[in-house]
């Protein structure tokens, strides 16, 4: 088993007044060679945008991307026509494909809304945009895993589709409970992200945003020293 350990505060970070944003990888203005992806998950933001603030619109194309807010909600709107508010425990995928375009806005006069964008490259160009946002039963994730994102011709339960052979599940671990992860394929490794709380992943310890990768196995356990939220990202690594 290989592992790459990437501490909260070895992060890029980025404050623009309206926006302060970490970087797990590189991107806008941070950029390190040896932190360009982990396989297909390119970018992992931790973002926080002020109230009556917001992403203008601007352009995607050929990437799969991926918005989970944390604390808040955020509103959307494309160029495919839909418009909607996305939550708290609700997850949000688009399939930018041929090219679409998007703006993001925090609708909250008073309050801050945090939110963390992945974007995963897809394993074929070109294919035609998609969106959709659903919302997940915060009980089907204690203590165990829920599936929230996953291939568009392997879908399990309502996991929502992408397009790319890549998983994300989520996992609320209540202290002193541990869950063994299954990779779906040799191919593929985990990145695993902890928004809080803290967790031990072999021999490593990570707290509040700490993130690790683990690959070239079938199999890692996490066990929690507290209550834990946990983020993990399945993905091919080459």
């Amino acid at each position: 088993m290989k592992t790459i350990i990437h501490k909260a505060d070895t992060r890029g970070y980025a404050n623009h007044g309206w926006l302060k944003s970490h970087h797990t990888f590189s991107f806008s203005g941070y950029q390190d060679a040896e932190r360009m992806n982990f396989g297909a998950l390119r970018v992992l933001n931790d973002d926080v945008v002020q109230p009556k603030m917001g992403f203008g619109t601007h352009p995607h194309q050929n990437m799969e991307i991926i918005s989970i807010p944390l604390k808040g909600a955020l509103s959307h709107k494309d160029s495919m026509g839909n418009k909607r508010a996305i939550d708290e425990g609700e997850v949000q995928v688009m399939s930018a494909g041929t090219g679409l375009t998007h703006s993001e806005f925090n609708d909250s006069k008073t309050d801050a809304v945090n939110f963390l964008q992945l974007w995963i490259i897809p394993e074929a160009m070109n294919v035609s945009p998609n969106y959709e946002q659903r919302r997940f039963d915060a009980l089907a994730q204690k203590n165990k895993l829920q599936t929230v994102v996953a291939p568009k011709d392997k879908l399990e339960g309502n996991a929502l589709p992408i397009s790319q052979q890549a998983y994300i599940y989520r996992s609320d671990l209540e202290s002193g409970r541990d869950i063994t992860l299954h990779l779906r394929n040799g191919n593929n490794g985990f990145y695993i992200f902890l928004t809080e709380g803290e967790i031990e992943v072999g021999n490593l310890t990570l707290r509040n945003r700490d993130a690790v990768g683990v690959y070239e196995t079938d199999k890692v356990t996490i066990k929690s020293n507290e209550n834990s939220k946990i983020l993990i990202i399945e993905v091919p690594m080459n």
